[in-house]
């Protein structure tokens, strides 16, 4: 099969079309014919350096959406012929850049017939990771305060669709230009980081912090006593972050992401409603993604890349 694959570590010139050879499922597993493969900044990070991946040659790609190819022994849940989509378990069961992919039967779920596959393949990761911190860490409640950081990139606007079907009211961080597209997501408020001080707005209850560095760490003044951050950029918050914040009086704690069948099954039900979208600001054929990661490399994407496969 052809599949998308590095033999170095570097820059978008490093991935490379080649041909591997197609996995088999597993018992307990599908091989997914992939139709669309979603791009995410650990993507971009792990072609950099080797991260949670220290192994060569390395195919990338958690997103999936596609089509069940073969059901591996036991699986009761999927069938050759169903539409599927969902988040390869992260990290080490990446490689969804390629024409076939192997995944664990309760990673995927049925894909909305309300959307097509570009939409399907850029949504599991990063809503996935929206739903994680705001629904199971920070249990967000109706009429809580919410501060969603960089709310236009990937993780960012399907948070801000997240936090408003929670009830809260949603604050997002981005620059002027995208304020529009987040109002129409539903954000109530919005703070053009280069113009604005966001530490001005009235106090929070819960921040999802994509940034790390200092914008963490002045975040923890916005959170009212109580209040919690959690954090994905957790490689790039100072070593005494917890401290800090508890001296504060709030809590903060990293987040990585899990495959989770019960969390994509409540993503795909809000797909389905209508009530949650991904906005693709660009997609391209599988043996494009050098391009994908270009574009990913400059930190301005508006939501979410994706690469595509007939």
């Amino acid at each position: 099969m052809k599949a998308m694959s590095q033999n170095i570590y570097g820059g978008p010139e490093a991935v490379r079309e080649t041909v591997v050879e197609r996995p088999v499922p597993g018992p307990s597993e599908v091989l997914v014919r992939v139709r669309a493969a979603g791009m995410n900044p650990t993507d971009w990070k792990h072609r950099q350096r080797p991260g949670f991946l220290d192994r060569l040659p390395l195919v990338l790609g958690w997103d999936v959406s596609g089509v069940v190819e073969e059901a591996g022994l036991g699986v009761t849940l999927h069938e050759p012929g169903d539409e599927v989509f969902g988040m390869l378990p992260y990290p080490h069961g990446v490689g969804s850049f390629a024409e076939y992919v192997v995944a664990p039967a309760r990673a995927l779920v049925r894909k909305p017939a309300n959307v097509d596959h570009v939409q399907a393949g850029a949504i599991p990761l990063a809503a996935l990771t929206a739903w994680q911190v705001l629904v199971d860490a920070a249990d967000v409640q109706p009429g809580q305060r919410v501060l969603i950081h960089a709310a236009a990139g990937g993780v960012g606007h399907l948070a801000v669709q997240i936090a408003k079907e929670r009830g809260a009211y949603v604050i997002g961080t981005a620059s002027a230009p995208k304020h529009a597209l987040l109002r129409e997501l539903g954000a109530d408020e919005l703070v053009d980081y280069r113009t604005a001080d966001f530490t001005a707005i009235e106090p929070v209850d819960v921040v999802l912090d994509a940034l790390g560095g200092e914008t963490a760490v002045r975040s923890l003044k916005v959170l009212k006593p109580g209040g919690q951050l959690l954090s994905i950029a957790f490689t790039d918050l100072p070593g005494d972050f917890a401290e800090q914040a508890a001296a504060l009086g709030v809590r903060a704690r990293p987040l990585l992401v899990e495959a989770d069948q019960g969390g994509m099954r409540a993503i795909a039900d809000l797909v389905a409603a209508g009530r949650l979208r991904a906005v693709v600001e660009a997609a391209f054929p599988l043996e494009q993604a050098a391009k994908g990661h270009e574009l990913g490399d400059t930190g301005r994407v508006t939501g979410k890349v994706v690469l595509t496969l007939p």
